[in-house]
C-alpha cells in the first residue's frame, strides 16, 4: 500500500457524525419490564437475590446538588447515550448525571446483611440509601459492593446515585470511549451500564474465592476469602463438593481458608470439549455455589523446536477475533444474554477458538457463557493517560516499523503518562481485573498494553500479573512498543507481507486483516472507516479465505503460535466486522479450523 494510502485510513472526518441508529433484533424485543434479569455472577452464586434492572428516575445537571425534580425515566442498566435507555443523550465531563429509584424491604432479616452490587459505572460516583452516603467508587470498568443493612427501613427505600464521567478529557481508563468520535474511537457512554442487584448474606459470608487447577498434580488449590475471616479462621469450619455432573467426586471438611483437593483422572476442558466441574462451599450458614475447569496454557518448543502455546501439554493455534464489544443500541451494554451467547456461537461457527476481548471488561455472564461455551479468551487491561499523541502512536509505527521497538516506555511523556495518579490507578485497576476474572478458566492470556495507548513500565506490569496469576500468558504490548518481555512478540500488521523470526518468545499476529465491506442498511455511517475496501460480501469472502488458506498457513509453518483477526462485527465507523454492526448480516462463510492438536510434544 502507497504512504499516502496508509495515511488516509487515519484520518478521522467529523462528517461521520451523521449516523443511522441500528437495533438489534435482541433490541427490538427488548421488555422493559424484564431487562438482564439472570443471576449476574455465575462463578459465585447465591439463590437469594433481587435485579435491580428497570425504569429509574434520572437527570443531567451541571449544579452538583441533588435535583428536586428529575427529567424523566432511563432504563438502568443502559448507559443514558444509548437508545436503548431511553435518554439518547451525551453526559458531558461537567455534568452530574444523577439516578434514583425506590426498592422494597418486607424484613429486615435478623444476622442478615444486604449487599447492593454494581457490575459497573462509568466512571466515578456516590451511592446513596435513604439520603445517606453508602459507596463512593472510581473506575468505570470493574464492579463493586456495599454493605447497606445500617442504612435500611421496612417498607420503601431510596437508592440515589451520582455519577461524574471525564470520559476521554482526563486520564482515568476509558478504551476506546471519546466525545468526539470517529474512525476507531467511538461514542462515549457514561453511568450504570451493568446490572444493579441486591443480595441477603448471613453476618459471616464467603466474599470471594480464588480456585486455580493443577493439571499434573491432578488437584485444584482453593481459597476461601470470609468477612472478618481472620477473627474467624481457627473455629470456622468449611464444607466442599465437587460435582463432575450429577456425580459427587469429593466431599472435604476442614478449618482455615486455602485446601489443595484431589481432581483424579480429570476430564480436560477445551474449546472441543468445554467440560466444567461444578463446586459447592458451605461455610457457617453462608452457601455459595461455582464451576471451575482443568485446563493448563504455556509457551514451550513443539517436537520441532518451534515455541507454541499448548493446550493441556499440547501445541494449539489459537485461532481468533478482536471483540470490541460494543452494540449500536446498548453501546457497552448487550441487550441481553441471548445476544452475548449470540456472538461466542457465531464465531465458534466460523471456525475460529478464541476471542480477544479488546479493551473492556465484561459482565461476568460473558466469560461464563465463553466457559461453558468453549471458546479461549484474552483479556486486555483497559487504557487510560491524558490526551494521545496519536502521530506518534499511530501513523509512525505503520510507516517507519522499524523504529517502535526501541522506545523505552519510561519516557511517559510520549505515552501520556505523566499524572503519577493516573499511573497508581491503572496499575490498581490491572491488579483488580485479575483479580476479578481470575475464577474464569476460559482466559488464556492478559494483554496489559495495547499499542502505546497510556502505556507505561509495561515490564513493572507484567511482574505485577505474574505475581497475582501464574498459570495464564502475558502479551506485554500488544503491536508495537515491545519491550522484550513476557510471553509473546505481539504483530499488528494491517498493511504488509509478515515475516516471522523465531526468538525467545513465542510470535503471535495479535491484530491483523481489517478487511472493510460496506453493507446498505445495516452500516451505522456512509463515512466508513477501514484498511482495504471490499465491495461486495462476495470478494471479501473470497479475500478472508485465502487469507487464512494461504498466508496464515505460511505464517503457521514459519512459526505463527496464534491470530487475532480484526474483527468480529462493525463497530460504528468501522465496517471490518464480520458480522454488521447490527449482528442481522454475517459477511463470510465458515473457514477451517486450524490447529496443531497432533504435532507431539517435545
Amino acid at each position: 500500500m502507497k504512504l499516502r494510502e496508509i495515511v488516509s485510513t487515519f484520518i478521522l472526518t467529523k462528517k461521520n457524525r451523521s449516523f443511522n441508529q441500528l437495533m438489534t433484533i435482541w433490541g427490538e424485543e427488548l421488555n422493559k419490564e424484564k431487562v438482564l434479569t439472570e443471576y449476574p455472577r455465575p462463578q459465585l452464586v447465591r439463590d437469594n437475590y433481587t435485579i435491580l434492572n428497570g425504569l429509574w428516575n434520572y437527570s443531567i445537571r451541571k449544579e452538583k446538588k441533588r435535583p428536586k425534580t428529575f427529567d424523566g425515566k432511563i432504563l438502568v442498566p443502559f448507559s443514558p447515550e444509548s437508545i436503548l435507555s431511553g435518554v439518547n443523550r451525551q453526559v458531558l465531563p461537567e455534568d452530574y448525571l444523577w439516578y434514583e429509584r425506590n426498592f422494597i424491604v418486607n424484613k429486615i432479616l435478623s444476622k442478615k446483611r444486604c449487599i447492593l452490587h454494581f457490575g459497573a459505572v462509568d466512571q466515578m460516583c456516590k451511592v446513596y440509601v435513604n439520603h445517606r452516603l453508602v459507596k463512593k467508587h472510581i473506575g468505570g470498568y470493574l464492579p463493586f459492593s456495599c454493605d447497606i443493612t445500617d442504612s435500611l427501613r421496612t417498607g420503601s427505600n431510596l437508592l440515589t446515585v451520582m455519577v461524574v464521567d471525564y470520559s476521554d478529557t482526563s486520564y482515568h481508563s476509558r478504551g476506546k470511549q471519546t466525545l468526539n468520535r470517529g474512525g476507531m474511537f467511538y461514542t462515549a457512554q457514561s453511568g450504570i451500564w451493568q446490572t444493579v442487584w441486591l443480595e441477603w448474606v448471613p453476618d459471616e459470608y464467603i466474599t470471594s474465592i480464588k480456585i486455580t487447577p493443577h493439571t499434573k498434580t491432578e488437584r485444584i488449590e482453593l481459597e476461601i476469602h470470609m468477612n472478618h475471616w481472620e477473627k474467624k479462621a481457627a473455629d470456622r469450619e468449611i464444607h466442599i463438593e465437587i460435582y463432575e455432573g450429577v456425580k459427587k467426586l469429593t466431599s472435604v471438611k476442614g478449618q482455615g481458608n486455602k485446601f489443595l483437593i484431589p481432581v483424579t483422572e480429570p476430564v480436560l476442558w477445551s474449546p472441543e470439549n468445554p467440560f466444567l466441574y461444578d463446586i459447592i462451599i458451605k461455610a457457617g450458614k453462608d452457601k455459595i455455589k461455582s464451576y471451575f475447569a482443568m485446563r493448563s496454557f504455556e509457551v514451550k518448543k513443539d517436537i520441532t523446536g518451534i515455541l507454541r502455546i499448548f493446550l493441556n501439554g499440547k501445541p494449539y493455534f489459537q485461532n481468533g477475533v478482536l471483540d470490541q464489544g460494543y452494540w449500536p443500541d446498548g453501546l457497552y451494554t448487550a441487550p441481553s444474554d441471548e445476544a452475548l451467547i449470540y456472538d461466542i456461537v457465531k464465531m465458534k461457527e466460523l471456525g475460529f477458538n478464541m476471542l480477544r476481548k479488546h479493551i473492556k471488561v465484561e459482565p461476568l455472564r460473558w466469560y461464563y457463557h465463553c466457559d461453558r461455551l468453549g471458546m479461549i479468551v484474552w483479556q486486555d487491561m483497559v487504557n487510560g493517560g491524558e490526551k494521545y499523541n496519536m502521530f506518534f502512536l499511530g501513523y509512525l509505527p505503520i510507516l517507519f516499523p522499524g523504529f517502535y521497538n526501541r522506545i523505552k516506555d519510561s519516557w511517559y511523556y510520549l505515552f501520556s503518562r505523566m499524572n503519577e495518579k493516573g499511573r497508581n490507578g491503572w496499575i490498581a485497576d490491572c491488579r483488580r481485573t485479575v483479580e476479578h476474572l481470575y475464577n474464569c478458566p476460559s482466559i488464556a492470556v492478559w494483554v496489559p498494553f495495547n499499542e502505546g495507548w497510556g502505556q507505561f513500565d509495561a515490564e513493572a506490569a507484567v511482574s505485577l500479573i505474574h505475581s497475582l496469576d501464574k498459570g495464564r500468558l502475558i502479551d506485554q504490548a500488544s503491536g508495537w512498543f515491545d519491550q522484550k518481555g513476557g510471553d509473546f512478540r505481539s504483530i499488528h500488521n494491517y498493511f504488509r507481507k509478515v515475516r516471522i523470526v523465531p526468538e525467545k518468545r513465542a510470535v503471535v499476529l495479535s491484530e491483523f486483516a481489517g478487511y472493510a465491506c460496506y453493507i446498505k442498511n445495516h452500516a451505522f455511517s456512509e463515512y466508513i472507516y477501514g484498511y482495504q475496501i471490499y465491495k461486495d460480501t462476495y470478494s471479501l469472502n473470497r479475500a478472508v479465505h485465502r487469507l487464512f488458506d494461504v498466508e496464515i498457513k505460511r505464517l503457521m509453518e514459519k512459526g505463527l503460535a496464534a491470530a487475532v483477526f480484526t474483527q468480529l462485527s462493525d463497530v460504528e465507523g468501522e465496517v471490518n466486522g464480520l458480522l454488521t454492526y447490527d449482528r442481522k448480516i454475517c459477511k463470510i462463510s465458515p473457514i477451517e479450523m486450524i490447529n496443531y492438536n497432533k504435532t507431539p510434544e517435545k
